[in-house]
Formats: C-alpha cells, structure tokens, sequence
C-alpha cells in the first residue's frame, strides 16, 4: 500500500502512527480536513486482520467526518482514530490513555469520542493524557441516545419521500447490529409500532431486543433477503457491496452505520433497483451534533432538536438528487463539499 497515494487520493491532511508495544497499544488516527475547524470524530477499536485494512478504514471515516459536519452546518473538519487489537479486553486503562497522548501530540487539531467498541469509560481515561476528547461524563456523555434519535428521524422523513406518510407505524424494519445506536433505535421503532427484525454478532444483544420490544431474530445470512419496508445497517460499514445489493428486498436502507456502500457505484445500483438510500453521513449525524454541543455548551435539548433536523436535510438531499438526476449520495457529496469550499473562500478581516 502507498500511503500517499491513498491520502492524496482522499484529499486527507494527516495520518499519524503511535505504537506503544509495552501496553499492546497500536493507533492510528487520520485528519482529513479542517476547513470548516478542527477535526473530530470517535476512536473506533477493532481487531483489524492487517494494519492496511485499518489504515483504509480510518481514512474512509475520517473524510465521511468531513461530510457529516459539512452537511449538519456545524463549524468541525473530518477526523478519525482506530486502535487495532480486541476491544473486549479488560486491560483497558493504559491502552486508552497511550491513545490520549497520541492524541495530545496532534495539539488541538484533532478531538476524539467514543465509537465502536468504545465507551464513554475509555474517554475518561484518554482525558487523563488530554482535554481533546467528549463524550465524557459530565459533558454529554454517550452520544448514542442521539445518534439513534436522528436516524429514527432520518428514516421516518425516507418513509415520507417513498410513501408520502412519515408513520412508521406497522412498517417492517430490519436492524443489522444492535450496539449501543441499535438498541436505542429499535426502542423508538417499537415504541411507535414498527414490526423489527433484528441480528447481531453478539446473542445476549439479540435476545435483549428480543424481550424488551418484541423483535424477531434473523440468522445473519438471511438478513439481505428478507421481505421488509426498510434495512437499517447499524454495525460496521460496506454491508452494501457486490454480494448483497441485489439481494435487497426492501424499499429503503436507512441505518446509522458509517460507510454503508462499500464503493459509490452500490448507491447507483440502489437507485436503479428503486431502493431509497439515505446517505450514511447525514442520517447518522446526530453523534456528531452531540458532541459539538459539548464543545459549545448547548443542553440536551438543544442537541436532540438539532439532530432532529436531519429529517428536513434528507428531504432536501433527495429533491437536490432529483432535480439533478443523480442518487442521493452523491446529492449528498456535492452539497457537503460545496460547504466546505464556500467556507475555504472566505477572507478574514482583521479587527
């Protein structure tokens, strides 16, 4: 792999190694842009089968964080971090507090939360090493509540674009993983009477779900298959790829995982087959308005309202996807970036 390349290609700023093999501490965090301010985005830990594979994941996510912020109209640039190693060890403190340096040394350019096999737990022990981190207690915590909160949004304005009625009520919905947005998600599905079908890797998870909102559980090979109004990915990303996109049978994706498409071509193969897709990073953008509410001090409130937004944004993303005959995601993309170009020509004045 030629890393250059690969940073160029994305038009990334930074990438940046720290290693600390007497704790089993391996991280690498990427910067993709910071136009709009500097950047943030959570620490994801997973057992990555090679550092390629991890260094292609973090600089996938970091640009998907320049979007996010771009298109949620909040003054962040695009960032990501990732530990490789198992994210169920209890060895947790030094590990996190290692990464808390590496993210010190970056001097303020970059802030991390938490993200998938992370919790709210490990940022207070990378705020030992640094004040770059939310997501903290006593700031606004886990940022899941939200993210959950604004792809329900999300995928009820998807059900008006379809359907012409935002009610979920009695619509059959698929949820691929059930971490900590999952769960909350399907909790405001079945409250509003969604029918759910759910699966996961872990089966503690599944039967949780499976209890407390009626759900049925799915083997995960018969996920993409199933007869159903929506599929909402909520685990890892590029479960839209070669394999599965024609195996969809369902008239809308709209989940809260990042990097959904494992390439661009898949949300044409979307839109030809005349499924909707609601763009990864503007669905799932509630996170991120939760943290930047830490940051400017706005209450709960505040946040929850704002993510609530995400159900106008999507609308408008899908008109602007109509009127220019494009699919949705790249709709998405062009307003994004036109944000972010609008805002690198402004000339400061000096007061």
């Amino acid at each position: 792999m030629n890393v250059f390349e690969k940073m160029d290609a994305g038009g990334h700023e930074q990438l940046v190694f720290w290693s600390d093999p007497g704790i089993g501490y391996r991280g690498v965090i990427a910067i993709h842009d910071t136009t709009l301010g500097r950047a943030l985005g959570g620490t994801r830990f997973w057992n990555y089968s090679a550092t390629e594979e991890a260094v292609v994941d973090v600089l996938r996510l970091a640009e998907g964080m320049t979007y996010k912020a771009a298109i949620a109209g909040v003054n962040l640039g695009g960032g990501k971090s990732v530990i490789i190693g198992d994210n169920k060890t209890k060895r947790r403190e030094m590990i996190f507090r290692a990464h808390g340096r590496a993210v010190e040394s970056l001097g303020g350019r970059y802030v991390t939360a938490e993200d998938v096999g992370t919790t709210v737990d490990d940022m207070e022990y990378v705020r030992m090493e640094t004040e770059s981190v939310v997501g903290v207690y006593g700031g606004s915590g886990d940022p899941s509540p939200v993210t959950a909160y604004g792809t329900y949004q999300g995928m009820k304005a998807c059900a008006e674009r379809r359907y012409g009625d935002p009610a979920l009520t009695g619509r059959h919905v698929v949820v691929q993983g059930l971490g900590n947005v999952g769960y909350h998600l399907c909790s405001l599905l079945a409250e509003e009477g969604a029918r759910l079908s759910v699966t996961d890797i872990d089966p503690e998870r599944v039967s949780r779900v499976q209890e407390e909102f009626d759900a049925q559980a799915v083997e995960a090979d018969e996920l993409y298959g199933l007869d159903a109004d929506i599929f909402a990915p909520c685990a890892l990303g590029a479960v839209i790829n070669d394999e599965t996109v024609d195996l969809l049978n369902v008239d809308i994706v709209a989940g809260a995982a990042n990097n959904q498409l494992a390439e661009p071509r898949h949300g044409e193969e979307l839109e030809r087959r005349g499924i909707l897709y609601a763009p990864d990073y503007v669905i799932n953008a509630g996170g991120l308005i939760n943290v930047y509410g830490e940051i400017r001090n706005w209450s709960s409130d505040r946040s929850l309202r704002k993510a609530g937004e995400i159900y106008r944004t999507l609308l408008q993303i899908f008109e602007r996807a109509e009127e220019d005959g494009i699919p949705a995601a790249e709709a998405a993309d062009r307003v994004a970036q036109q944000r972010v170009d609008d805002v690198r020509k402004l000339h400061r004045s000096w007061v």
